[in-house]
């Protein structure tokens, strides 16, 4: 990752579930089986370059395998 979170992630909300995410089979190739979901929601976070901002975190994650792929899709205005 080329960031850094800061605290805890906030209003989660699911963007796909199992079949609509359109990674599923690398997904299960690369991380195992498993009940995919790709969630979306706002952090804190720390930059490479030592700037800090809120943004919007988009990652995947599955029971028993934990979060995956973690990126920034839209860092905020501070």
């Amino acid at each position: 990752m080329d960031f850094e979170i800061i605290g805890d992630i906030h209003n989660i909300a699911p963007i796909a579930i199992t079949r609509g995410i359109r990674d599923l089979s690398r997904l299960q190739k690369c991380y195992g089986k498993g009940n995919w979901r790709k969630l979306k929601g706002f952090a804190t976070v720390r930059l490479m370059n030592g700037t800090i901002h809120t943004a919007e975190i988009h990652w995947y994650e599955a029971h028993g395998i934990g979060k995956k792929e973690m990126k920034i899709k839209f860092p905020l205005l501070d």
